[in-house]
């Protein structure tokens, strides 16, 4: 009943990833839908408007010329690193990441040749950008349960119909765990079955239940912990040696904070 209810909840996120699936231009869907990426893609094309700010050829020839080598070079670079991140063959929220870093840096570089308030006024943008709206993480769910803590608890110590559980513990607001998101439902859709079962808790919603799950929200997110039936056997990253026994102690005060 618990898993149920836990799939139920993550329901909206589900359907709002195959109504984005089946559109037929999805990546132009999620690049307007997204603020994130919109944004991005406003700052990006903004600079062909800015671009003609600059001399041309007849007004300051060598200025002009030292434009169009800062271009292509900016050009060849990224087009290098994009290969570079291709050849990795790393997950899709890590690879958008870092070519919107690639590009942000490049397209500071060549405004710098433009003018200097000109890239002033991108790096601003950028920040606001930063500051305004985050990564979507990924939407997919796979076999993934995502659960509440309480919840999870009781999956582990009320007569478990299922031997293992691999839970990942995330926040919504972390860059690593955004990144690494499609980890977990890529996994459960590989490995799920009767004997193990796979969950997510949200950290960013429960933030009091991290300690008790010995787990650091700045520097230990994405957790994964593997747990069998009540105990604990594998953690990454780890914390120490040995096996850490999961002794759930549910409490009123508990069950209300979290």
């Amino acid at each position: 009943m618990e898993v149920a209810t836990a799939t139920e909840a993550s329901a909206p996120a589900a359907s709002g990833g195959a109504s984005r699936r089946g559109h037929p231009f999805p990546w132009l869907d999620v690049a307007i839908s997204e603020p994130y990426y919109f944004l991005h893609l406003i700052a990006f094309f903004s600079y062909f408007a800015a671009r003609t700010t600059a001399p041309s050829a007849e007004d300051d020839a060598e200025l002009h010329s030292r434009l169009i080598r800062r271009e292509i070079q900016a050009v060849l670079v990224f087009l290098v690193l994009f290969t570079v991140k291709i050849v990795k063959e790393e997950h899709w929220e890590t690879f958008i990441a870092d070519s919107l870093l690639y590009a942000k840096g490049l397209l500071l570089v060549v405004t710098f040749v433009i003018d200097y308030w000109l890239t002033v006024g991108y790096l601003l943008g950028f920040i606001v950008i930063y500051a305004m709206a985050q990564q979507p993480p990924y939407d997919g769910l796979g076999h993934l349960n995502h659960l509440t803590p309480l919840q999870l608890e009781s999956l582990l110590t009320e007569e478990p119909t299922t031997r293992f559980w691999l839970v990942e513990f995330r926040t919504s607001f972390l860059t690593p765990c955004i990144q690494a998101s499609s980890v977990m439902p890529e996994l459960s859709n590989l490995y799920s079955n009767k004997n193990i079962s796979f969950g997510l808790v949200d950290l960013g919603h429960f933030p009091n239940a991290a300690a008790r799950f010995g787990i650091s929200m700045w520097d230990h997110l994405p957790t994964y912990i593997l747990f069998d039936k009540a105990t604990e056997v594998a953690r990454l990253p780890e914390i120490g040696n040995g096996t850490k026994v999961f002794v759930p102690k549910v409490t009123k005060p508990f069950s209300c904070t979290n």
